[in-house]
């Protein structure tokens, strides 16, 4: 009953982190918000485990600020459908839902933290926009490198990171939690100066 309630009151933040679910998935590059979840829950003692909205949910109460971490659970491409009902059910504005996401535009490990902008053909924040009502959302993204010119996008994105990279990316992702907790608590433009 503890564990629930702490789902009933108000919440200021959303944080998405964008995945897909299922061991098949497990590790790749387009679960690199999965895995910061995963180690942010690690680090600070949280669960994202209960299941609703469609998502696996999980509290965090931070400098008095309540946050409700969600991963859908619905696939990458279908995304929007779990963070709209979430910020339907708390009345949490689309500025104060941050999603950390995988980027193939930025080398492997390097973070950007950005307010607002477009997909960037990225179907997870594509689905998002479209069923949240815009672009105007922060987002944390995890480089996760870019194909080979001759290599095919969907093949690389649901791809493992080769072994010497895996120390890169545990790194990343640990960061890339520490970068909500820096835009949450310190605001944008410091996050983004420790950050990107």
């Amino acid at each position: 009953m503890l564990f629930r309630s702490r789902f009933k009151g108000p919440m200021d933040w959303i944080v998405v982190f964008l995945g897909n679910p299922g061991s098949k998935y497990e590790g790749t590059r387009h679960n690199a918000g999965f895995m910061a979840a995963d180690m942010l829950a690690d680090k600070k003692g949280l669960r994202i485990n209960r299941i609703k909205f469609n998502a696996a949910i999980g509290s965090w109460n931070l400098e008095g600020q309540s946050i409700l971490l969600v991963k859908p659970m619905t696939y990458m491409n279908l995304s929007g459908t779990a963070v709209k009902q979430a910020m339907d059910f708390y009345k949490v504005p689309l500025d104060h839902v941050l999603v950390v996401v995988d980027d193939i535009s930025l080398v492997p490990g390097k973070l950007r933290i950005r307010t607002n902008g477009s997909a960037g053909g990225h179907n997870g924040l594509k689905d998002i926009i479209a069923k949240c009502g815009g672009q105007d959302f922060p987002r944390v993204k995890i480089g996760v490198g870019s194909p080979p010119p001759d290599g095919d996008l969907i093949n690389w994105v649901l791809g493992g990171f080769p072994k010497e990279l895996h120390e890169t990316m545990r790194t990343a992702f640990k960061r890339a939690g520490e970068a909500v907790e820096a835009y949450i608590t310190l605001g944008p433009e410091k996050a983004m100066n420790r950050y990107n």
